[in-house]
């Protein structure tokens, strides 16, 4: 199947940014004031039709009808973890399936989306990649994940204070959708989600690791790395034949000598595999010439059709202690959702396979 965006007649009313609405108005003869008045109807109010946009002319809210479609994301399951997650399941309007997660922190709520149907990364240990990669998302339709979660959230009062782009998919190989996400996510008249509030994490796609570092953004970048080396990370993610993990690390080079920005790398452990002492002290080496960089530490997830198993507690300590010891900060993520299979892909994989 091709990677490329669900083709309408129609664009979705969210795949416009604040400037593409400004010369919307200005193209169909309509004062430059209402481009607010639509970001404020679809942003702040977070209506869901052109009629409940009482303070727009019929004249104009006919033109949004027959020009614009709102996102379809039909609620296929819900679940509720234990710790507060939420994870969703949303069929679109081609009838695939995508995850939206919400997470509760103690600073506030957190969302992670999701950036294609599918993954063609094939990332050894993750479920995201099971049935390989089926469209890419339009803009639009990553920026609903975020509104229908608000929604949610407005009826305790509550509201989204970050996003991870770490859902399902490789966002650099979606690279202009999630831009124009970022643009309406970050924008002040629409959700205001601070920049350093939104992580977005890539497998490693060099070329747009650069052109992110030239993109002039406060957002955090985080490179999924899981080796140390080129050997076993060609094992475990077959996107290091396409970029090779020295060609990464010159890339992130880049990126902090441009930004001035710290990049989190993020290193799934998986037991025997990539979690043992050697390793810690290789990747240690690797990265003592970037002070602007942070290891997360993930214990993997157990995924039915793959074969890892999870890095025992002490074993993590170990790695974690040897690279604080070579001056590397490295964190060890806290799992949440485990309980309802809130890693990426999961549910949607036991979607496909109950549909099949």
């Amino acid at each position: 199947m091709s990677n490329k965006p669900y083709l309408k007649e129609k664009p979705f009313v969210y795949d416009l940014n604040w400037d593409e609405w400004q010369s919307w108005v200005k193209e169909n003869g309509e004062s430059s004031f209402r481009a607010g008045q639509i970001f404020d109807w679809l942003y702040i109010k977070r209506v869901f039709s052109f009629d409940e946009m009482s303070n727009l002319p019929k004249t104009l809210r006919d033109k949004l009808k027959d020009q614009f479609e709102f996102v379809t994301l039909s609620e296929i399951a819900k679940y509720q973890s234990q710790d507060g997650t939420v994870k969703f399941l949303f069929e679109l309007e081609d009838k695939n399936a995508i995850e939206t997660v919400v997470m509760k922190h103690n600073y506030g709520n957190s969302i992670c989306v999701t950036t294609q149907v599918g993954c063609r990364v094939g990332c050894t240990f993750c479920a995201s990649t099971l049935g390989g990669l089926k469209r890419d998302l339009r803009p639009g339709e990553i920026v609903a994940q975020v509104v229908k979660a608000q929604k949610l959230l407005d009826e305790t009062g509550e509201r989204i204070s970050s996003i991870v782009i770490m859902g399902i998919g490789e966002p650099f190989e979606n690279y202009e959708s999630t831009m124009n996400f970022l643009r309406v996510m970050i924008h002040p008249k629409g959700l205001n989600i601070g920049q350093r509030h939104i992580t977005v994490s890539t497998s490693g796609i060099v070329p747009n690791i650069y052109k992110f570092a030239d993109e002039n953004l406060q957002v955090n970048l985080a490179i999924s790395i899981h080796a140390p080396n080129d050997t076993l990370r060609s094992k475990l993610m077959p996107v290091n034949r396409r970029f090779p993990f020295v060609d990464l690390i010159e890339a992130c080079k880049y990126y902090i000598a441009k930004t001035g920005r710290r990049i989190t790398f993020e290193y799934a452990l998986m037991g025997e595999v990539n979690d043992q002492a050697e390793h810690a002290e290789e990747l240690a080496k690797v990265l003592k010439d970037m002070p602007l960089s942070h290891v997360n530490l993930i214990p993997v997830n157990f995924v039915a059709e793959r074969d890892f198993k999870r890095t025992p507690r002490d074993d993590i300590f170990t790695f974690q202690r040897i690279l604080e010891k070579a001056k590397i900060n490295a964190t060890i993520r806290r799992e949440q959702g485990s309980d309802i299979a809130a890693a990426c892909g999961q549910l949607r994989a036991k979607h496909m396979e109950s549909k099949s």
